[in-house]
Order: C-alpha cells, then structure tokens, then sequence
C-alpha cells in the first residue's frame, strides 16, 4: 500500500520553482516524488515542512537531485539530513517555525 503524499508545485513570488511536501516519503511513493523532481527543470526549492517521516528511499532521491535543489525543512527532518550527508551536498534551511514563509 502507498503511503499518502501530496505534492503541489508552483513558482515563488522571484520565479524560482517550488515543490510542497506534505506526508510521508517512503520507498512506496518515491517514484511520484522522483516524477515531480524530473518534471521541474533548473533550481527547485523542495518545501518539506509538512512531511513527517523521511525514509532511505526518499533521501536517495533528494541526494539524486541535490545538485539543483534547496531543501526546506523543520527540526524533526534535520537530523537525519545531518547524519546522511544530505546537508554536505546541498542547501538545507531548518525552519523553527513550518508556517514561515519557505
């Protein structure tokens, strides 16, 4: 079964694409996420301030497009992008607040 994901692109107010996460990103729903990442050319800021659990398989996506992306995240998501490696390779920004403006 697919764990729920929702994912909801769009542009900030300087043009720069966006991606929403909201849920949890699992090795059952990391082909859409991976679709959403591939479908968004050039910079890409990924807001996972609404995702509540990061699995391996989802952290080998952002680690595949690290490159172009600035992750958002909250405390909770922080210390697995430390002990990964994933905030070595690619912008991370902890936000303390998730409804501040990402």
């Amino acid at each position: 079964m697919t764990t729920p994901l929702i994912l909801t692109p769009g542009r900030r107010p300087d043009g720069t694409a966006y991606l929403k996460v909201v849920g949890e990103i699992d090795m059952s729903n990391t082909t859409a996420l991976t679709a959403a990442l591939d479908d968004t050319p050039g910079r890409l800021v990924v807001d996972l301030t609404g995702v509540e659990y990061l699995d391996s398989a989802g952290l080998s996506v952002l680690f595949a497009h690290a490159d172009r992306i600035e992750l958002v995240a909250t405390p909770l998501l922080e210390p697995v992008m430390t002990v990964s490696g994933l905030v070595e390779v690619t912008t991370v920004r902890v936000l303390e607040k998730p409804d501040a403006d990402a």
